[in-house]
């Protein structure tokens, strides 16, 4: 196949993933419970994405200090974003509404775009790599799709637009892929390496800041850690039994 044509094939199927979450968010009652636990099972799977290949990927650059730096830097990205929405925020008057229609839109689909870079990057590298990462996100973007609709429920938006917002959410993913497999395809391994790690950083970041933050908003479960650990489990089986181990 087609490496470019690849690269959309496997950024499908984690855009696919968080389209089925939105859906189930319409048809299932959801509770703030619920919503916190399907936050933390993400939370969980993006640590693991992270952690285990990732990083790990990103280390074999030589030196490497130049992916630890990149990781770093993807921390002053996601402060630099949200500094970006903030200001977004405040010139259409939403000053006090930070759940509304765009803050949630623009967090999902910063985590997305992050996501498609992170395919198509890893697709250059190898294409199995691609394929572990896509496959990694798959289970991740199910409940991050299904707290993004949640949350619009919540916030009143009619049903028609929260179906339209979740199905454009594929945008920003294959935007992210196309992205980081022409950008990146003909670029030295240490570059390619260094967007790897900088994505890493911003959607640890994305983690820590915004998904575990958000979980904790409302009612929650006692049951929080053990899906959190269960999400970074869930990846690690992915990435044991799928990946080149």
């Amino acid at each position: 196949m087609n490496g470019f044509l690849l690269v959309l094939a496997l950024a499908a199927l984690p855009a696919v993933g968080n389209f089925l979450g939105g859906v189930l968010a319409e048809v299932v009652n959801v509770s703030e419970r619920a919503l916190s636990l399907a936050l933390h099972l993400a939370a969980g799977i993006v640590l693991a994405v992270v952690g285990l290949e990732l990083m790990p990927e990103a280390l074999n650059a030589r030196p490497p200090w130049v992916p630890i730096v990149a990781f770093v830097a993807g921390g002053a990205f996601f402060i630099y974003i949200g500094h970006l929405l903030g200001h977004i925020r405040s010139i259409l008057g939403r000053r006090e509404d930070a759940n509304g229609p765009l803050a949630i839109f623009s967090g999902v689909s910063l985590d997305l775009f992050s996501d498609g870079v992170m395919i198509g990057t890893g697709t250059v590298l190898n294409p199995a790599l691609g394929l572990l990462l896509a496959l990694g996100q798959v289970p991740a973007d199910v409940p991050e799709g299904f707290a993004a609709i949640a949350t619009l429920q919540r916030a009143k938006i009619r049903r028609r637009t929260r179906i339209l917002m979740a199905a454009s959410f594929t945008l920003p993913i294959l935007v992210g892929a196309t992205l980081g497999y022409f950008t990146l395809r003909n670029a030295p391994e240490v570059i390619t390496l260094s967007v790897l790690a900088l994505t890493g950083g911003a959607l640890t970041s994305v983690v820590v800041e915004e998904m575990v933050s958000e979980a904790h908003e409302g009612q929650t479960s006692r049951l929080g850690p053990l899906f959190l650990t269960g999400g970074f489990a869930v990846f690690a089986l992915i990435s044991v039994y799928l990946g080149e181990r």
